[in-house]
């Protein structure tokens, strides 16, 4: 069994932006040794997630923040900021029912994703953020 790891960066602007992590992930795992296995993607902090989604403008600029402040409103009551004043407390709740990692199977140096699905990092934050992303890719 092999291990292959990459990381990089990128800028996000928070307010639940949604960024398609797909053509990246996909070239860590064709351009790699490992044929087939499992690919684990992870965004290192805890107010930013990992997931699949059809990634189209109506969903990832709309329907998905629109869902989450439902369930987490922005202007909500979070003791997180009593705690450390500061106003991100529904970011830290969306980011935990999401979660930060995703497992992809890989066949053939291909990542195994439906036709319409896309690996996409939501940043749920209320400002900018350099975010770490951090690729492990598992097989032989």
């Amino acid at each position: 069994m092999a291990v292959e790891t990459h990381t990089f960066e990128m800028q996000t602007r928070g307010d639940c932006e949604v960024l398609d992590l797909t053509s990246r992930i996909a070239h860590f795992v064709g351009s790699g040794g490992i044929k087939d296995g499992l690919v684990t993607v992870f965004v290192v902090g805890s107010t930013a997630s990992i997931t699949t989604t059809e990634f189209e403008p109506g969903l990832a600029n709309h329907d998905l923040k629109a869902a989450f402040e439902k369930i987490a409103p922005p202007n909500g009551t979070y003791l997180h900021e009593q705690t450390w004043n500061d106003d991100n407390g529904h970011a830290h709740v969306c980011a935990s029912l999401v979660g930060p990692t995703l497992t992809v199977p890989v066949s053939s140096k291909k990542l195994d994703l439906g036709q319409w699905q896309q690996i996409v990092l939501i940043d749920f934050d209320t400002r900018p953020r350099t975010r770490k992303i951090i690729v492990k890719v598992v097989g032989e």
